[in-house]
């Protein structure tokens, strides 16, 4: 007789422990809120959420912080996915925050930063407690020194030198007013492995995400796509190009990469022999400096 073979895969491991750390949000924090864009890493998460309370509904909201320079497909997707779930969301908005003059646009185009204190005002208003985010330990240094539980001041702030111990996976959800958690289950995930997830779960994706024939311009080496806040500037020359987007943040700082993968199988090929993250790729938002990341992150960005 075979024995059977109860050890789990690298997939069944991470599953595990965002599941386990899903779970301990929920019953150690009053009100938590998981983030959720429309993309690959969030998408991920929220099915690690359905599946952590199955079959019961997802305990907590979801929230989006949208900086209304979103690619439309992501925005439809995010749309049908939480109806298909019956999870509230919770919009936080940008351009709202810019006409009643609270924030102020750079001129750079990037939203980024001045999401922070759309964040921080959309969480003292509903009082969330704990944040649920996407971010891997892969995708930026600044993320990689970042633990899974990370603590905010009262001002939505991260000091990067006072970070609470996680031996053992116990974890420290004790917050006082105003203060806050960052919680973030994919830590330990990597891209590759976002992917092979994806397929071996049969998650939907926005068709973004897969190559087929877009109208681009290379801007300082990166491929933008032409959209509605992407237009060919004076001497820029539109190319017609088989890409793929392997992020997707604001349409207008999001750059693509070339590509023949038109499926998540040859995506996942792809990703197995690159050697360059896909903020670093693809994000022209995070060329500001080495430490443009931890900057945001100390400010209160997620």
């Amino acid at each position: 007789m075979s024995i059977a073979d109860h050890r789990l895969t690298q997939l069944q491991t991470l599953e595990a422990e965002s599941v386990h750390v899903l779970r301990e949000v929920a019953a150690e924090s009053e009100r938590p809120v998981l983030l959720f864009s429309g993309g690959k890493d969030s998408i991920v998460m929220l099915e690690l959420a359905r599946k952590a309370f199955a079959p019961a509904r997802i305990p907590f909201p979801v929230m989006h912080i949208d900086t209304g320079l979103n690619f439309p497909e992501v925005l439809e997707f995010r749309d049908k996915r939480v109806a298909e779930l019956g999870v509230e969301l919770v919009i936080a908005s940008v351009p709202d925050a810019i006409a009643a003059g609270t924030v102020r646009e750079e001129p750079n185009g990037s939203r980024n930063r001045i999401q922070t204190p759309v964040l921080l005002d959309a969480v003292e208003q509903h009082g969330f407690t704990a944040l649920f985010g996407g971010a891997r330990r892969d995708e930026d240094k600044a993320r990689a020194k970042e633990r899974m539980f990370s603590f905010r001041d009262e001002f939505g702030q991260w000091d990067p030198k006072n970070q609470r111990p996680e031996l053992w996976d116990l974890y420290n959800g004790r917050t006082h007013l105003g203060e806050s958690i960052r919680v973030f289950p994919l830590s330990n995930w990597t891209e590759l492995d976002i992917w092979g997830y994806i397929a071996q779960e049969e998650i939907a994706i926005p068709q973004l995400y897969l190559a087929r024939e877009r109208d681009v311009v290379d801007r300082q080496g990166m491929l933008y796509a032409v959209n509605d806040f992407i237009t060919p500037r004076d001497g820029e020359q539109v190319l017609r190009e088989s890409v793929r987007y392997r992020t997707v943040g604001d349409a207008n700082l999001t750059a693509a990469v070339r590509s023949t993968a038109t499926n998540v199988e040859e995506v996942i090929a792809e990703i197995a022999v690159t050697r360059l993250t896909e903020r670093g790729a693809t994000r022209g938002d995070d060329k500001v400096s080495d430490a443009a990341m931890e900057d945001r992150k100390k400010e209160g960005y997620f």
